[in-house]
């Protein structure tokens, strides 16, 4: 197993770190997140890491990633208006990771590409092509694309993976093709197949032998299936005449595996930076919590029974517990099953008297979503707050 090394933090040190500052309150830990960098970029060997944005939401970390780790180029924006804000703030390579039907935010992003920075839309469909050949005209300017290939493998009465693209298969890539030769502005660069089913589903839950047998059975059958049809579109668009530049692939769970996609160029990764807590299970790696958030006690309603002001951020996906945020520090203090994460108060057992006021330090279910309900971030490093710095609701960014 891959294992991100470095000292777990303690309860103690997180809170004399925050002690004085008002809660509730995000954090990251930068020694783990360093941590965790580290081992994605041993993890995926000569390849070069793309930044999903989507699971980082801070501006200032994307550059400090960036500068600070070589193994990491580019950036996987998950809106067409993230994208051109982000090339505004200096950034470039940016992938836009879902196609856009928007003329305003395509439109944003056209200042940039004509002073040269590069910018790839996705697309899986004709029609998204002709409005960006229509953009492109209106600008006068070489807009750069990038096709998305479903991976996702079908099996009797199972669907293994996200409904993404209807490109699925090398043939289904022959009406983009007659339409993009009919579009003198479009340049195609690139194609992405995103293993969702690979990358971000756990296959070693406590107390689940036969579930996590059965989930890498499927897996190990969907890696060979899916990755066979990769190299064969990526074999089909260049006899088709199109040499790609780059060839997008993998996730923070199939880092170790897409490497070994010969078609694969390039693999992206957000979500084991912070490690949230939907990350805990996976039987080949295991990466350190470096995100989280700090709510105080404000009421103690029974002998041990206790309430924190906020705390129900919930991920998006579907409904289930493993959505909502868990206690992290201290140990051994526990959510209500029927009362779970609260909008304006979150109760929680504590075998131990507590006072009010103090922090309990939270996980989030999915990476970046955490960064939409704080305006800015505490930075910790070597038990102190190194800086604190704006999440993208603190630029003002808002994208869905």
């Amino acid at each position: 197993m891959a294992t991100a090394t470095a000292n777990p933090p303690s309860y103690e040190a997180y809170s004399a770190a925050i002690q004085g500052r008002a809660l509730p309150l995000a954090y990251i830990d930068m020694d783990l997140l360093d941590a965790n960098a580290e081992a994605l970029c041993q993890r995926a060997g000569p390849y070069p890491l793309r930044l999903a944005t989507k699971s980082l939401r801070c501006v200032y970390i994307l550059r400090y990633l960036l500068k600070r780790y070589p193994g990491f180029k580019g950036l996987m924006a998950y809106s067409a208006a993230e994208a051109a804000l982000l090339a505004e703030s200096g950034f470039n390579d940016i992938l836009i990771a879902y196609p856009t039907m928007e003329s305003r935010d395509i439109k944003a992003c056209l200042p940039s590409i004509q002073t040269g920075k590069r910018i790839l839309f996705m697309v899986d469909h004709p029609d998204q092509l002709k409005l960006l050949q229509k953009h492109a005209e209106s600008g006068m300017t070489t807009i750069s694309v990038c096709i998305d290939l479903d991976l996702s493998t079908h099996f009797p009465l199972l669907h293994f993976g996200v409904f993404r693209s209807p490109i699925r298969h090398p043939k289904d890539v022959q009406p983009l093709i007659n339409t993009l030769r009919q579009c003198h502005l479009l340049q195609l660069e690139g194609l992405m197949g995103y293993e969702g089913q690979i990358a971000g589903l756990p296959d070693h839950l406590p107390r689940s032998r036969i579930y996590n047998l059965f989930v890498r059975f499927l897996k190990k059958i969907s890696v060979k299936e899916c990755f066979a049809r990769r190299v064969a579109t990526v074999e089909y668009l260049r006899k088709a005449g199109y040499r790609l530049s780059l060839v997008n692939g993998g996730g923070t769970g199939s880092v170790s595996v897409t490497r070994h996609d010969p078609s694969v160029t390039e693999i992206t990764v957000g979500s084991g930076l912070y490690s949230p807590t939907l990350f805990d299970h996976f039987k080949d790696f295991k990466y350190a919590p470096a995100a989280g958030f700090a709510l105080p006690i404000v009421r103690q309603a029974r002998s041990h029974v206790y309430a924190c002001s906020g705390g129900g951020y919930i991920a998006s996906g579907p409904i289930h517990v493993d959505k909502q945020p868990q206690i992290f520090l201290p140990r051994g203090l526990t959510l209500f099953k029927m009362l779970g994460a609260g909008e304006v108060q979150t109760s929680f057992r504590s075998p131990e008297e507590r006072k009010l006021g103090e922090p309990i330090f939270f996980r989030h279910a999915k990476a970046g979503e955490l960064m939409e309900r704080f305006q800015e971030v505490h930075l910790l490093r070597g038990g102190k707050v190194e800086q604190v710095v704006k999440t993208y609701r603190g630029e003002g960014w808002c994208f869905f």
